[in-house]
Order: C-alpha cells, then structure tokens, then sequence
C-alpha cells in the first residue's frame, strides 16, 4: 500500500473515547443517575463486559466524561499561562477566560456542567485533578511575576490562598449554577473588579 493511500484512509475512532462520547450524550438525554452502561454498550454495539475493559465501572466512565468536558478549559489556561504577556496581563486574563469558558459550558452543555458540580461536591479525584491544573497555572503566572518584580509579595502561600478564595466566587460549579440567571455582563463586571483589586494587592504588596 502506497504512502498516500494510507494517508488518505480514515483513522479508525479509539474505543475509549467513542464510549465517553456516547456516555456523554446518554448523560445529556437521560441524567447521569439514569445512565447505564449497558444501554452505553448497545449503542457501541459491544458486550457491557467490554466496557468494563476500558473503564473500571460506571463512575470511572462518567469521571472520564467530565474529564473530557474540562480538557479544553485547561488546554486554554496553558496558552495562556505560557504566553509572552507581562504576568499583570496574563493572570487577568487567565482568571477573566477561566470565569468564562465555565458559564458558557454551563449555558451550552446544561447536563455535563450541572455533572461537574455534582463531581465537585462530591470532592471526587477527577474534580480535583482539574482544580489542581487549574491553580498550577495561576501559580505559575503568579510566581512569574514576583521573579521579575511585577509582583511583590508579602507570603507566596498568602498571596495563592487569597487568589484561590477570589477564584471560588467566580469559577465554583455550584457558584456558577446559582449565578446562571444573571445577565453576563452583570458578572463580567463584578469579576473584573475583583480581580482589579486582587492586582492591587500583588502588586502593592499587601498581601
């Protein structure tokens, strides 16, 4: 067979992630309560013992749905973190896009993101795993600019625990479901000052 020929021919879908696209969907449809994996493995024309294969149990298949629901929540954070903007500018709008691309997952993919507050709440590893990237790129920003002087900090862990208490506000599931009735700009705006005043305070010093 010729290179061309193979290049041409389609790449078969891996099965793990047509089982998280078809869970996915059946959460969407039915509630991930009502999810089971044997109506997830007759739509995948396969045995429910061959989703077992993949994934553990049903919970690990749903963990892996909201895991691939976050993945571009934090592929966005990376491009940021790593750009060459001055840190000031970077962690508002690190902060500014996380807020953001929460409440228009909430707004466009209802059922997943209510999921993930579920997740949240229940403190499981996969929310944590998100939390944890999530925060390793606000501390790198963070540390960023204390190493070239746009930040000054009184206490590194301080400056990091109050960032962390602001985010929640703002990038909570369960915060950002309560607030889903609000008018976008009315949060924008309140957002934009909190982080307006966090700025202050790392550049300042007062914290």
């Amino acid at each position: 067979m010729s290179p061309l020929r193979r290049m041409q021919e389609p790449v078969p879908e891996r099965v793990d992630v047509r089982l998280v696209a078809i869970a996915a969907e059946h959460v969407r449809q039915v509630g991930a309560r009502r999810v089971t994996v044997v109506g997830i493995a007759e739509e995948a024309g396969m045995t429910h013992a061959n989703v077992y294969r993949y994934f553990p149990s049903k919970e690990a298949l749903i963990d892996a749905v909201v895991a691939d629901a976050l993945k571009p929540v934090e592929l966005m954070m990376a491009d940021i973190a790593g750009a060459p903007d001055p840190a000031d500018d970077k962690l508002e709008r690190l902060t500014l896009a996380l807020a953001h691309a929460y409440r228009d997952l909430a707004a466009n993919d209802r059922a997943i993101f209510e999921l993930y507050a579920d997740i949240a709440n229940a403190n499981r590893s996969v929310a944590r795993r998100h939390r944890g990237r999530v925060f390793m790129f606000v501390e790198r920003v963070v540390d960023e600019g204390a190493a070239i002087g746009v930040f000054h900090l009184r206490d590194r862990e301080t400056a990091l625990s109050f960032l962390t208490d602001m985010l929640f506000r703002f990038s909570h599931p369960s915060a950002i479901l309560l607030d889903a009735g609000r008018p976008k700009e009315v949060m924008e705006r309140r957002f934009s000052v909190l982080i307006g005043v966090a700025l202050r305070a790392l550049v300042g010093g007062f914290v």
